[in-house]
């Protein structure tokens, strides 16, 4: 997905750019997508094609293909220069032979595919489309009989730091919480050929035809003191806020935002040692009929 595994708070955004930074956070989200793929290979067994659908940078593909040794991944996004990158990680992890990229808009580009899907994946790229049940019908038509469906949306907000962590007023992560509630409601608003629905995603999938419905959430919990990675992960999310919804913040919390990004400050979250990570992300899936 060129909208891959992100936390929102952007407006326009140069995925290209982002490369990096999406698969920085791709790789430490890692722990969860291991899990999600555990679970998922309980009932989906033996795939012959996994679709990742707004695969990004590859990162969560590439796992794929190293979950599930005897299937065809095909890694599909709008943004190319991340579909490369895709190409030359599953060269690196010598899964290149099974591994094929498919560039184009969601849901069209799905009908560019040589035979359906065993399994289906869209991680948060599903909510960057006007019209969510057009699009979920669109992608259970390119499922196998007996394909699986396989969506993560929802789940809840991240925390990176505690309630009161001696600057500014406490609470500032359930402030910045409203405003990015705020943004996305303006973001789904303002897609071409938005529709609002009702995101009851199990009764979502029901509507376009599927069964079998299932929701699971993973947690990420990666408790303080936060590794170096973990503390970049932290600072750019952060840094995303301050640019894009800064001006939404009031002075204070701006200010307080602005020491926890200066790398020279000690409360900063480049050198504080409460920084930590943890979230959770809902899978919800549903098989096509045989």
């Amino acid at each position: 997905m060129a909208h891959h595994h992100h936390e929102h708070g952007l407006t326009d955004v140069d995925w290209a750019e982002m490369g990096p930074h999406l698969e920085a956070q791709a790789e430490l989200f890692t722990p969860v997508y291991e899990r999600v793929m555990a679970w998922l290979g309980k009932e989906v067994t033996e795939p012959g094609l996994i679709v990742d659908a707004g695969s990004g940078p590859g990162v969560v593909a590439c796992l794929f293909a190293e979950a599930f040794p005897g299937a065809r991944i095909v890694a599909v996004d709008s943004t190319e220069p991340l579909l490369e990158r895709a190409r030359d990680r599953a060269a690196r992890q010598g899964v290149a032979d099974r591994f094929d990229i498919l560039a184009g808009e969601l849901p069209g580009v799905l009908g560019e595919l040589d035979y359906p899907a065993d399994l289906l994946w869209a991680s948060r790229s599903l909510h960057h489309l006007g019209d969510q049940r057009a699009a979920l019908t669109a992608f259970a038509a390119r499922l196998a009989p007996g394909g699986t469906l396989a969506l993560l949306e929802g789940g809840l907000p991240s925390r990176f730091l505690p309630r009161d962590i001696g600057i500014g007023r406490p609470g500032l992560q359930e402030r910045l919480d409203v405003v990015q509630a705020e943004w996305f409601a303006r973001m789904r608003a303002d897609l071409p050929g938005s529709v609002a629905v009702t995101e009851d995603w199990p009764a979502l999938l029901t509507s376009v035809g599927l069964k079998h419905t299932r929701t699971r959430s993973f947690l990420l919990d990666l408790p303080a003191p936060a590794t170096d990675r973990a503390r970049t992960y932290v600072a750019a999310i952060l840094s995303r806020f301050r640019q894009e919804i800064g001006e939404s913040l009031d002075a204070e919390d701006l200010a307080t935002l602005d020491r926890l990004l200066d790398p020279a400050d000690p409360a900063s979250v480049h050198r504080r040692p409460d920084v930590f990570v943890l979230g959770a992300y809902t899978v919800h899936t549903a098989v096509r009929p045989v």
